[in-house]
């Protein structure tokens, strides 16, 4: 997950999450933004970073080539969807 900026203030809700196709992963993805801003996509979480802490851990071989195409956490994908939010949310402030 990534990190709180200094950017915008705190949304007015809580968390939203949408799903989005990703074309990297071939898949459809659910991308999370928290009040704070910090974000997650819950593809990345599964995969990637859960094969990236074990190892060992057996992958498909058609998942293993998704997780090499997974751009993970900072995802431009993903960075777009939250900017998205954050620029409705200044909007609605101001």
């Amino acid at each position: 997950m990534a990190e709180a900026g200094t950017g915008p203030k705190p949304a007015g809700w809580q968390i939203t999450a949408t799903t989005i196709s990703c074309d990297r992963v071939g898949d459809y993805v659910t991308v999370m933004v928290h009040r704070d801003w910090t974000y997650s996509c819950t593809w990345c979480s599964r995969y990637k970073l859960a094969a990236a802490d074990n190892p060992q851990k057996r992958v498909d071989r058609d998942i293993r080539t998704k997780i090499a195409a997974c751009r993970g956490p900072d995802c431009s994908i993903v960075l777009a969807y939250r900017d998205k939010l954050i620029a409705g949310e200044t909007a609605v402030i101001k």
